[in-house]
């Protein structure tokens, strides 16, 4: 069997052309890199080298070997240093779950940091409603998932933020104005919902019964992006995450409208992982150092009421 240090040995032999300066750079004695000229030589079946009193050359064999030994050792480099990358969280693949609103409009800016620091680390990203994400990460098909706040005794739980329903109209419309309205008012307007199975669904059902208001009819999507674009076509009013309309807000797309006398319906938003009975794999440890600054990259719920 042909060994690495045989083929290292051939190659700095063809660059020095000669025995003894070839031992010198590789930090071996000359007997020791002519025992391993003989092994491979032996291996290969043929002589890769005619000996001439001031040095060596490569036979017919030797040229045809070379490109080959070349390549050996380069990709046995490029797997040393590949395998040093991983050992450091530079490379490697990260599996990461997410409800649909956070994968969104949230986990592009958390990628963007991480990409930065570890950008030969491959990113796999998987989409699904909340439950659906925490049976994943305990079954370890995701090695994170970033959802709604679900209390599983097969995963662990971080908290990251709360992400809070407001009431969005289009510019001008007839609630875009100072001061609070009073939630009657609702009552004569068009309610646009989205994702029946989302819990921002449940949550503002809740928030109309609590309220003792019924909406003068309902315009039922699957998207949150749906959503916005009718709200902007003036079909309705419609109660959406923070994090998402905060683009549509600063760009004059959308007007945040204040409503008096009702409790702010938010959601807390988590990570949930496997628990953790030892030092996380580097890119998950290199994940969960990003999070750790999530309130750098989310809006402000101030600027966008402004």
């Amino acid at each position: 069997m042909v060994l690495i240090g045989q083929v290292e040995g051939f190659l700095e032999i063809a660059r020095q052309r000669n025995l003894s300066r070839a031992a010198a750079a590789l930090h071996v004695t000359q007997p020791a890199l002519t025992a391993r000229l003989q092994q491979l030589e032996a291996e290969l079946g043929t002589s890769l080298f005619e000996r001439y009193p001031r040095g060596m050359r490569l036979t017919d064999a030797g040229r045809a070997f070379l490109p080959y030994a070349e390549r050996a050792v380069e990709a046995l480099e490029a797997g040393q240093a590949l395998v040093g990358e991983h050992a450091r969280g530079e490379a490697g693949q990260l599996v990461i779950g997410t409800a649909p609103a956070v994968g969104t409009y949230v986990l592009p800016a958390l990628l963007e940091r991480y990409v930065e620091r570890f950008p030969r680390v491959r990113l796999v990203v998987r989409t699904g409603h909340s439950e659906e994400i925490v049976a994943a990460v305990e079954g370890g098909e995701l090695d994170i998932g970033l959802v709604r706040e679900i209390h599983h005794p097969g995963v662990e739980i971080a908290p990251l933020y709360e992400d809070e329903l407001l009431l969005v109209v289009p510019p001008t419309h007839e609630f875009d104005g100072p001061g609070p309205i009073d939630v009657e008012r609702l009552a004569d307007h068009t309610l646009i919902l989205f994702d029946k199975t989302s819990s921002y669904y449940d949550l503002t059902n809740a928030m109309f019964r609590v309220a003792g208001v019924a909406p003068r009819s309902t315009i039922e999507l699957d998207n949150i992006e749906a959503a916005k674009q009718m709200v902007r076509q003036r079909l309705g009013v419609a109660f959406l995450p923070h994090t998402a309309i905060a683009a549509d807000v600063a760009r004059g797309a959308l007007r945040v409208v204040s409503l008096a006398g009702t409790t702010p319906s938010r959601r807390r938003i988590v990570a949930v992982r496997r628990p953790a009975a030892a030092q996380p794999a580097p890119p998950l440890a290199g994940f969960l150092e990003v999070l750790e600054r999530i309130h750098d990259i989310l809006p402000d719920r101030g600027t966008i009421l402004a």
